[in-house]
């Protein structure tokens, strides 16, 4: 496993929760709604893309957030390449792996239409005010997290090894190294 050049905040160890805080693929969405307006208004109401469009969330970022103050021993914030590419980088820094649950990571509905639409991986879709942090006791962080309007949940726990598995229901895989954020797509289709 190659190690990741980042500074470390803090600790990670195994046992200790994966907690995601935001919306997995918001942005990424976001800026597909106004790169697709036009075929996008033909499946859904001009509301619904809306919906898409509205950033009317609690900034999670580090100068919002007291991380440390709230729980978190460690945390990355998510950009391009989505919720993924922050995982492994996380886990890279720290040389160690992660077992993580697709089914709890916080997407909003919306961005999951989007995604189908266009055969884009949300999980490795542009994200902005979104945050995987690692805590002791992740339900916790996400008690405090939620008392500031901030979705929040456990999907996954740190392991020893280097092994990163995703769960998906019942069927186990194992997490790809990062790779070129899926907006790409979109972006080199209209240009």
């Amino acid at each position: 496993m190659c190690g990741i050049q980042r500074e470390p905040r803090g600790t990670m160890t195994p046992g200790q929760d994966l907690v995601a805080a935001g919306w997995a693929g918001r942005e990424g969405a976001r800026r597909i709604s106004f790169f697709r307006e036009k075929e996008l208004l033909s499946r859904f109401s001009g509301d619904y893309i809306e919906l898409m469009r509205r950033r009317d969330e609690t900034p999670v970022d580090s100068s919002c957030i007291p991380w440390r103050e709230y729980g978190a021993t460690e945390w990355e914030e998510v950009s391009e390449g989505g919720i993924f590419t922050a995982l492994w980088n996380l886990s890279g820094a720290y040389r160690l792996g992660f077992i993580v649950d697709l089914y709890r990571i916080p997407v909003r509905q919306e961005t999951i239409e989007v995604c189908e639409q266009y055969d884009v991986n949300p999980y490795r879709l542009l994200s902005s005010n979104c945050v995987v942090a690692v805590s002791d006791h992740g339900w916790k962080l996400c008690e405090r997290l939620a008392e500031r309007g901030v979705k929040a949940a456990v999907i996954g726990r740190v392991n020893g090894g280097i092994k990163r598995e995703v769960w998906y229901g019942q069927v186990r895989g194992f997490m790809e190294r990062p790779r070129e954020d899926e907006i790409r797509k979109i972006i080199q289709e209209v240009l």
